[in-house]
């Protein structure tokens, strides 16, 4: 039983494709990639952590048809653009906006946005969140697990610590 982590799905909410360039078509192909990706990475008896914006726009009942096709056990970390249709969908096995769990005896603060500072951060304690579509600078102890930044599958931990590599100098702000 593996634990995985994403966010900002956005599952249904047309501006996505456009605001964040996503490479798909249009909005299904968007949706059922993203559908198809997670179940190909996730096994039915994982554990997966979403870390808000899991879909805006589409009917209640789509909300609730994606939620359930999806594999694995999902506790939601509520996002801005998480409505009632969202929160309250079957299948959430928790929802919370604030969460401190530990993977593989590492301390990780879960919330949707990235913090300056947190519960741990001098005991090495992480911070995952979502939020920025992969647009803020890097920061220690903190990495954003959206779909934006994670090759918009959900990852596990090990997948998290070595996102970087290869793109810190490439997201650094430029030298004066």
């Amino acid at each position: 039983m593996a634990v995985y982590f994403t966010s900002d799905t956005h599952f249904g909410d047309p501006r996505i494709l456009r605001l964040d360039r996503r490479p798909f078509p249009d909005l299904a192909a968007h949706d059922a990639e993203l559908i198809a990706t997670w179940n190909r990475v996730v096994a039915p008896d994982d554990t997966v952590w979403h870390l808000g914006d899991f879909a805006l726009g589409p009917p209640r009942e789509r909300v609730h048809a994606i939620l359930a096709g999806l594999n694995g056990e999902k506790h939601l970390i509520v996002g801005n653009n998480d409505g009632p249709d969202t929160l309250d969908a079957p299948g959430w096995t928790s929802i919370a906006h604030y969460a401190e769990i530990a993977v593989d005896g590492r301390g990780l603060v879960l919330c949707h946005y990235a913090f300056r500072t947190w519960n741990g951060i001098g005991r090495g304690v992480l911070n995952l969140h979502g939020h920025s579509h992969g647009q803020l600078r890097t920061a220690p102890k903190q990495y954003d697990v959206g779909v934006d930044a994670q090759g918009f599958a959900p990852v596990d931990l090990a997948a998290i610590l070595v996102s970087r590599r290869g793109r810190s100098a490439a997201k650094a702000e430029p030298s004066a």
